[in-house]
């Protein structure tokens, strides 16, 4: 319960109490406190969010203190793992009690990162039960790589570029929103970065004592020649003609958006047959991979697909009607919250 957690670390703060005469009081309870507690709250988010987002001392305490645990950096569970530092500061003449407090939160440290605990699990998007005639996939996109191109970015799709730190915390995170659902198949592509992400799903689910499945047809796009340069490089024009799906200017070695598709729609279809009506299944892949299977289901051509946003270690969930052929998107490019930094997304 985050807020009893909450008070047990203010509550040394706020005792020895002073009462409206100066006079330290033995056992001060905490309804006499309240205020004290609720300016407290209100210190927190302000320092850590930056804004009192509207709230006021009329607030219901529940509200402030659910508010400053889902504000802080490192998400919603982050209170053991953290360390307050605190002094009160009394002025008798006016009986008001200034608390300052400085949180150090260990979620900066990947290590020991509060993601880290199996047990989170982030909300999301209300879901029905997966029909009895259909079949639930949901699609995540890798997290945060490294560029190799440093402060260069270059695209580099299949290259098997490795995850931030960053990245890494973005992946457990979509795995700890994974964790509510009871996952007939984890896959992912070839490339490490979709491992990482895959096993974070994985070892969160109930269980975890099996493999997971690997699709060649999930890699991310081959770039070809184009792999290591710019989009100034490339030139924008001729990156413009791409996405459009003229095949003339395929890079050497590479491969076109169709191409792309097809490939991707015939691993999609293979876990999709791996998996009972009725149940779901998830997939670790990439940015132009998910594309190809989040436009199949909402009917976009191939040549407008690179326009559909798919944020890093984001989530999309699509039912297929086994009867009907009817595809279902629920949502899509879901990023669960859990208090990490924007990632940087350029070139890929």
């Amino acid at each position: 319960f985050y807020f009893k957690d909450l008070l047990i670390t203010l509550y040394p703060v706020i005792v020895p109490s002073i009462n409206s005469s100066g006079h330290h009081t033995t056992r001060p309870s905490i309804q006499n406190n309240i205020m004290n507690l609720k300016q407290s709250l209100l210190f927190l988010l302000v320092n850590t969010s930056g804004t009192s987002v509207g709230f006021s001392l009329n607030a219901p305490l529940s509200t402030l203190s659910s508010s400053i645990v889902s504000k802080t950096p490192g998400g919603r569970k982050t209170y053991r793992n953290q360390h307050v530092v605190s002094f009160v500061h009394n002025n008798a003449a006016n009986s008001k009690e200034k608390i300052a407090t400085q949180l150090y939160s260990s979620a900066q440290d990947t290590s020991t990162s509060a993601l880290d605990d199996l047990s989170i699990v982030l909300n999301g998007p209300d879901l029905p039960p997966v029909p009895l005639t259909s079949k639930r996939l949901f699609m995540v996109r890798h997290g945060e790589v490294i560029n190799p191109g440093g402060d260069r970015p270059v695209y580099y799709g299949s290259q098997d570029v490795t995850l931030s730190p960053l990245g890494e915390l973005e992946a457990k995170a979509a795995g700890s929103y994974l964790k509510q659902f009871e996952l007939q198949n984890v896959a992912a592509s070839p490339l490490t970065r979709a491992i990482f992400g895959a096993k974070e799903v994985l070892k969160r689910q109930m269980e975890t004592d099996r493999d997971i499945k690997i699709f060649q047809g999930f890699t991310e796009m081959d770039r070809g020649e184009w792999a290591g340069k710019t989009i100034e490089e490339i030139g924008r024009d001729v990156m413009d003609r791409f996405d459009a799906c003229d095949e003339s200017v395929t890079p050497q070695g590479g491969e076109s958006y169709p191409e792309l598709k097809k490939r991707v729609l015939e691993a999609r279809d293979e876990l999709l047959a791996m998996t009972d009506n009725g149940r779901a299944s998830a997939v670790v892949s990439h940015l132009q991979v998910t594309r190809c299977m989040l436009s199949d289901a909402l009917g976009i051509p191939v040549n407008q697909m690179s326009k559909l946003k798919v944020a890093t270690a984001s989530v999309t969930c699509v039912d297929y009607d086994t009867v009907t052929g009817e595809q279902q998107v629920h949502f899509q490019s879901f990023k669960p919250e859990a208090g990490l930094q924007k990632s940087g997304d350029g070139a890929n």
